[in-house]
């Protein structure tokens, strides 16, 4: 079983920075790819980003390409997500999930609870 467990999040204005994480625990993290998502106000849920097992391979979604930098720190059994150039459309609530391979294939089948993050213009 793996618990995640996100923190950070909050309000910023358009063009600010927002660095969120999650704290993961559970066996084998290192062979685990993890990734974010988030779901917008009446919309479907979003891929964002996910970074592999070790974190040397990262993909990201084409809305927050360039913006948005994932990482990880298996030490600490920490994900990260920075988020730069923020926009108002960026406003959802973030979700960590841990894959069942070392690489992002698939969706997560272990969730955080969702981070809300709010950008006003």
């Amino acid at each position: 079983q793996i618990q995640l467990v996100p923190s950070g999040g909050g309000s910023v204005q358009a063009g600010g920075s927002l660095n969120i994480s999650c704290s993961a625990s559970g066996r084998n993290l290192s062979n685990r790819g993890m990734g974010w998502f988030r779901r917008a106000p009446g919309k479907e849920r979003e891929f964002v980003a996910a970074a592999n097992g070790s974190g040397r391979s990262t993909f990201y979604g084409d809305s927050v390409k360039g913006r948005f930098t994932i990482s990880r720190d298996n030490n600490k059994g920490m994900l990260y997500l920075q988020m730069n150039s923020l926009q108002p459309e960026d406003t959802a609530v973030y979700y960590c999930g841990a894959y069942d391979s070392f690489k992002y294939i698939g969706t997560p089948s272990s969730w955080g609870q969702g981070i809300q993050v709010t950008v006003s213009s």
